[in-house]
């Protein structure tokens, strides 16, 4: 996830270019806190006190130049016009919130508005046309009939939303798809550049599983399947970037 972001920002903007960023949903940090020790001025924003708590331990072991570039927040992803003038930030992460929201359209909305023209929105979500792998791969063929004809699921467990500790939530969450994704995008005048599949192999190792000692061949071949056909349509995530008209 974080080398695919890397790359749109790559794209989009020159080498040493310090950016504005805003991260909807931080979770414990984790991409927001890698991104200002990149240079990149960051805001933080989360309503769940456990996380911003969490957020805010790790920033504080941070250099002062760091703790500087970042900016941590409390509040909810449906809030940016509260806090945010429009065209505020050149990078906008929305990663792992989506699915908590049953209404995402005005959320997106939002989102676009505080973009820059020319910025990058970047999404993380469920891919509802994949909702049947887990299940059919572990052999739970109800469950794997089941899912073919919903968008909601019953998460094992959440990550934080860019990526750290699993946590066990015990409610239906929605997935989205991504036709209706690229339709809303276009909608909101930030349509779809580019995508990605997240979690195409391991979306069904088991919490905590043990980490191999040489991660890189893992990384590699879910990078490599995350951006090549047919694999990254079944991914357990989709990563959408689009950018701001």
């Amino acid at each position: 996830m974080a080398r695919q972001l890397d790359e749109q920002i790559a794209g989009r903007y020159p080498v040493g270019q310090r950016l504005r960023v805003l991260d909807v949903g931080m979770g414990q940090g984790t991409q927001a806190l890698r991104l200002a020790r990149l240079g990149h001025q960051v805001t933080g924003l989360e309503q769940d006190a456990t996380m911003i708590a969490a957020a805010r331990e790790a920033l504080s072991g941070e250099p002062e130049g760091i703790r500087e570039r970042m900016r941590i927040m409390e509040g909810d992803g449906r809030d940016t016009g509260v806090h945010f003038l429009p065209g505020s930030f050149d990078v906008v992460l929305c990663h792992g919130v989506l699915m908590y929201v049953q209404e995402p359209d005005p959320v997106l909305a939002g989102l676009a508005r505080v973009l820059a023209p020319g910025g990058l929105l970047s999404l993380l979500v469920r891919n509802a046309d994949a909702l049947a792998m887990r299940p059919g791969l572990a052999g739970d063929w109800a469950g794997a009939l089941g899912a073919f004809d919903t968008t909601t699921y019953l998460p094992h467990s959440r990550t934080d939303s860019n990526g750290g500790t699993p946590i066990r939530l015990g409610l239906d969450v929605r997935a989205d798809r991504r036709e209706t994704l690229t339709a809303t995008l276009a909608g909101i005048g930030a349509p779809l550049h580019t995508w990605y599949g997240v979690r195409v192999f391991t979306d069904t190792a088991m919490d905590r599983a043990e980490v191999p000692e040489d991660l890189e061949p893992l990384l590699a071949a879910e990078e490599r399947a995350g951006r090549t056909d047919p694999y990254r349509s079944v991914a357990a995530l989709l990563h959408l970037c689009g950018v701001r008209g």
